[in-house]
């Protein structure tokens, strides 16, 4: 018992004596970088180490513990030493094992066990865009297995356009209901989140606590963390991202060009591929295209597209408009060079452009019945699926404009009043785990691009995102792809009133 003692007291003393000296030497050390340049480090070093062993050697004879232990002790001390002279806070080079690290862990992972019990057996009500059936059914698999998961029922609220659960959300708060909301989860991005976020109609803080969206790598990804330009404040959890891609079903069907014996290059050697390309397609081939029209979301996207491709060749301080909130101004400079590319393609659209389809699925009717040649998608997967379904010709084949396409990430939130926000929270952390993403990728199932940083996962994680034989239909999985950022969205707003006035009553 008196052993024990005397090594715990020995081990007291040394310890104090060594944290005096390090303290000592501290200042000094501080004293030094003051007085000399940053190479004096090296001196200010080996003055501590000698410090450290004359205490330790003096130490020795006195004590009960093994020369090994006190080396490992000293050993300790010069790393904390090592450490202050490069720069960096105790312990900040083995954070991962630091107290106070694993200390957060373990919090965070308490609350997110928290979280998960309470939102377990209860109804999550998503409000989600419901016009492409090969999302519809990927969403309906997200119920299943969330219900096998959690035993949540997660009910999709097909909607035209996301503004309509926007003005639920607005409405619900202005009858003062800000506990019993109707909406649980939205599938947004761009105006619509600068919009509830404007009107403080989202829940804030709330990804963070989700254990799958450090697989997004936010750190290193600054895309996740932002919207159409605008901080997401811990608002929305990405769910995925997409480029507009364009298809094209060639004209000449004659028996003499059998595309199966053609390149892809070769089969779409007509299409057009950029902007001013596209102007001249359509005026050598009247009625053979159009585009929905706005507010829809994929007309804006063509139009958004449009309005940056054409001005290119304006000047870094003039284009850096596009991503800043509209000004009288930046409209002057950006937007009256889109009405006159606009005047010029609209008499060759379908149907002389006096008529516009409503929406992206309508558009690719009209490909798919023959009556245009020319169409375009936020969801490159869905052009292979559609030719599998025989809703689009065989020839069908994807593009992406050598100019640039548009590109985002889409995101889902919770409203601030959600009635079941911790069963969002589950299904949101579900819809970022490496199996529900990995699914999501796959071209037969949706075909979006996932979020997770897929390179800082295992290398069996890491197959699960590799890609089989494509469609011919398919985007190539070498096509170079120069991203367009999406604009302000203050833009997608002007563009939409604008556009009506000038072209809405066609």
């Amino acid at each position: 018992m008196s052993s024990k003692k005397s090594r715990l007291t020995t081990l007291f003393t040394y310890v104090c004596l060594n944290k005096f000296i390090i303290s000592l030497s501290s200042k000094q050390t501080s004293d030094l970088k003051a007085q000399r340049p940053t190479t004096s480090k090296v001196t200010a070093f080996i003055e501590k180490f000698w410090q450290l062993t004359i205490i330790s050697v003096a130490l020795l004879p006195l004590s009960s513990l093994s020369y090994a232990e006190l080396s490992s002790a000293v050993i300790t001390d010069q790393t904390a030493i090592s450490d202050e002279l490069s720069g960096k806070k105790s312990g900040e080079t083995s954070a991962a094992k630091s107290p106070e690290v694993l200390t957060q862990k373990t919090t965070l992972k308490t609350r997110w066990n928290t979280i998960e019990a309470s939102g377990k057996n209860h109804s999550v009500y998503f409000h989600a865009w419901g016009g492409d059936p090969q999302i519809n059914s990927y969403i309906q698999w997200l119920a299943k297995r969330v219900k096998q998961l959690h035993n949540i029922d997660l009910h999709h609220v097909k909607l035209t356009d996301t503004s309509e659960a926007v003005s639920r959300v607005l409405a619900e708060k202005s009858a003062e209901n800000h506990q019993q909301g109707q909406v649980d989860l939205v599938w947004i991005n761009g105006e619509n989140f600068a919009s509830m976020a404007q009107y403080q109609l989202l829940a804030k803080g709330w990804v963070a606590q989700l254990p799958n969206f450090s697989l997004t790598n936010p750190s290193e990804n600054e895309a996740m963390t932002r919207d159409f330009g605008l901080p997401t404040q811990g608002m929305e959890a990405p769910w995925g991202q997409a480029s507009l891609t364009f298809y094209y079903t060639p004209t000449h069907q004659s028996n003499e060009f059998n595309f199966a014996q053609h390149s892809y290059q070769e089969s779409i050697q007509h299409a057009p591929k950029d902007v001013q390309q596209l102007l001249t397609w359509a005026e050598q081939n009247p009625g053979r295209f159009t585009y929905p029209k706005p507010p829809d979301f994929l007309s804006l996207s063509f139009l958004k597209y449009a309005l940056i491709a054409l001005n290119q060749f304006q000047t870094e301080q003039i284009k850096s408009g596009l991503y800043q909130a509209v000004t009288p101004l930046s409209q002057a400079a950006l937007l009256p060079v889109l009405w006159r590319y606009l005047d010029k393609l609209h008499p060759n659209l379908w149907h002389q452009g006096q008529y516009f389809v409503a929406s992206g699925t309508a558009l690719q009717r009209l490909v798919g019945d023959g009556e245009i040649n020319l169409g375009f998608t936020f969801s490159a997967a869905q052009i292979p699926a559609s030719v599998a379904r025989y809703n689009l010709p065989e020839n069908t084949r994807s593009f992406v404009m050598q100019d640039g396409s548009l590109s985002n990430i889409h995101f889902v939130a919770i409203p601030y009043n959600a009635a079941n926000s911790n069963s969002a929270k589950v299904v949101a952390n579900f819809m970022l785990s490496v199996e529900a993403q990995a699914k999501k990728q796959q071209a037969e199932v949706w075909g979006d691009s996932t979020v997770i940083d897929v390179s800082q996962l295992p290398s069996p994680q890491q197959l699960l995102f590799s890609t089989n034989k494509q469609s011919p239909s398919a985007l190539p999985i070498s096509s170079k792809i120069k991203a367009l950022s999406e604009p302000h969205p203050s833009w997608s707003k002007l563009i939409s009133r604008e556009w009506l006035k000038r072209y809405g009553a066609q």
